[in-house]
């Protein structure tokens, strides 16, 4: 699928960029394309891996035009770019819909007329049952994703997302805050101890994201089967690791727009989500709106299905979490010298 192909990344000086980028420079690929609207970070990729695979493209996926002119001869994209922090977009929900919403119909749409072969979009647990603005405009993405899917029948280009929970000391997550906090001696301030959430690294993610690019069919959603912790076993693990098992916590309570936990699926969704072994695969409702040609006798009673959400997956312990913490470069370093302050 690669050899002689072109790729591009929107959003792509961010945690996925760095780490999908990793992945397919050992590859037969052609080029891989960065496009972001940060000149800085990407001048620090282009001084960092000095590959002349790279191609580094200045734009905003709000911008219809500079998308178009970095998408003419793409095969793949993965759509990495948007708003992630809940409690930004809680404040500026506006700024969330022209990213996070018009900003994904830009791509797909300048995808389909540039003809790409491939589009995965990344969406978030935080888009089943929203509360947040965040939330909400990553649900409306992944309609945008099906409603364009189910007019893409005679079309070449096949679109899809995967939806995934919190990775790993991603920017913007607890972990580097937590860290900042005991190495600066400042209380960890915590939301709520009881509070759960699925627990990704990085090569997670990127695993979920290529099995959607060589599985995905039109209008996939691909889920990884994760599981989670809660905030107080993640604090456990890290002042244990950092050697500050006393350290103080400061219970600050609920952020704008927080869930006590996290849903991957639906109730809905899990009636008819294909099991592929470490992955759930959201098979597209391609139905029209004459319902009267689709009706069924024999359905799943959705009453008794539950959905799949980070209270009751698979629950991590101080351990495990330690295990998962011991894998991210940035927390061995942590541990294994004296650092007073993580740049991250």
């Amino acid at each position: 699928m690669l050899n002689s192909k072109k790729l591009l990344i929107t959003g792509g000086t961010g945690s996925f960029g760095n780490a999908i980028l990793k992945r397919f420079l050992k590859t037969d690929i052609t080029e891989i394309r960065i496009f972001s609207r940060d000149e800085k970070k990407q001048d620090k990729m282009r001084r960092k891996y000095k590959n002349n695979k790279l191609k580094f493209y200045i734009g905003d996926i709000r911008d219809y035009q500079s998308l178009s002119n970095a998408i003419k001869d793409v095969d793949y994209i993965f759509h990495a770019a948007a708003l992630k922090q809940v409690p930004s977009c809680e404040f500026y929900p506006i700024e969330a819909v022209k990213t996070n919403i018009l900003g994904t119909e830009n791509v797909i749409e300048s995808g389909i007329n540039n003809k790409v072969k491939r589009i995965i979009c990344l969406s978030t647990d935080k888009a089943v049952y929203p509360i947040n603005a965040m939330g909400i405009s990553k649900a409306m993405m992944e309609k945008i994703i099906l409603a364009k899917a189910r007019n893409l029948s005679k079309s070449s280009t096949v679109i899809c997302a995967t939806r995934y929970g919190n990775v790993m000391a991603s920017r913007g997550s607890v972990i580097p805050l937590f860290v900042n906090q005991i190495l600066k001696n400042k209380p960890i301030s915590v939301t709520n101890l009881e509070m759960t959430r699925f627990m990704m690294t990085i090569e997670d993610a990127v695993d979920l994201v290529m099995h959607a690019f060589s599985k995905g069919k039109n209008g996939d959603i691909f889920v990884q089967k994760t599981p989670a912790a809660t905030i107080e076993v993640l604090v456990k693990a890290i002042t244990e690791l950092m050697n500050k098992p006393k350290h103080p916590i400061n219970i600050i309570g609920f952020r704008h727009g927080e869930k006590l936990f996290e849903t991957l699926l639906t109730r809905e969704e899990m009636s008819y989500a294909e099991d592929q072994d470490n992955y759930y695969r959201i098979p597209l409702d391609n139905r029209n709106l004459n319902y009267s040609n689709f009706f069924k006798t024999k359905e799943k009673k959705i009453t008794e299905i539950t959905d799949y959400n980070s209270h009751n997956t698979t629950k991590l312990l101080i351990d495990d979490i330690k295990k998962l913490l011991l894998k991210l470069k940035f927390f061995k370093k942590i541990i294994s010298s004296n650092i007073a302050t993580l740049e991250y």
